[in-house]
């Protein structure tokens, strides 16, 4: 187990996270678990946002394929895990009372066990590490141990990315609030220089085009300093 768990840890230490896309990330995450859990024959990631559910990533079609069961339910193991925060392991789906729905659809699929492990992140769960295999009892407590460990990772790696995001848009937001005073400046100077007037007063023309016209201030101000036009003046 220990020597498991330190090949694991060694194979994720190797995952770069900084400048790559999540799907990418989560694609090779999946990759190294499915290897990793000696009971996987396919392995995904759900990720849970505003209540709906999608798989981020996945290696094997059946895991794919269980997934989209759960989906078209509104339940399952890996939902479950990613609500709960509780670990679910099927041992024989042909036998499951949990989910009888589901499990008697996975099990035609060729599904014969599971194992969901939640994705934990600040307290809170975000989803869920999905692992399926054909035959029934194919997870025991080495793989739950394992299925943790990754978990964590695709937890931080989901957590890293959606930091990144919201600092690009951040900066993206940042950006264009800078051009937009850029232009309503040049705009300003345009109507200082042409009608003798205050930035102030300036400024108050410009805004009134923009409600006489219900277009925005920007773009009443790009128009000016393109055209030289203040609309309806």
């Amino acid at each position: 187990m220990t020597e498991s768990l330190g090949a694991l840890h060694a194979e994720l230490a190797r995952v770069v996270l900084v400048g790559r896309e999540l799907p990418d990330v989560l694609t090779e995450i999946v990759q190294i678990s499915r290897r990793a859990i000696p009971g996987a024959e396919a392995t995904s990631i759900t990720l849970i946002r505003d209540e709906r559910a999608f798989t981020a990533a996945f290696d094997g079609q059946i895991a794919m394929d269980a997934d989209e069961l759960q989906y078209q339910r509104g339940y399952g193991p890996c939902l479950d895990a990613g609500r709960s925060g509780e670990v679910f392991v099927i041992g024989d789906m042909r036998t499951e009372e949990r989910w009888p729905d589901y499990a008697r659809h996975a099990a035609g699929l060729g599904v014969g066990s599971s194992l969901s492990v939640p994705l934990p992140f600040q307290g809170a769960t975000i989803g869920a590490l999905n692992n399926y295999a054909r035959h029934p009892g194919a997870f025991g407590e080495t793989d739950v141990r394992l299925g943790e460990e990754v978990a964590a990772f695709v937890a931080i790696a989901v957590g890293n990315a959606e930091a990144a995001a919201r600092a690009t848009d951040d900066v993206t937001n940042m950006r264009k609030a800078m051009e937009s005073r850029s232009v309503i400046e040049q705009a300003k100077g345009i109507l200082m220089e042409r009608f003798k007037v205050t930035a102030e007063q300036a400024f108050t023309l410009l805004t009134h085009a923009s409600q006489r016209s219900n277009v925005k201030l920007r773009d009443v101000a790009e128009e000016l300093t393109a055209t030289g036009l203040l609309r309806g003046s």
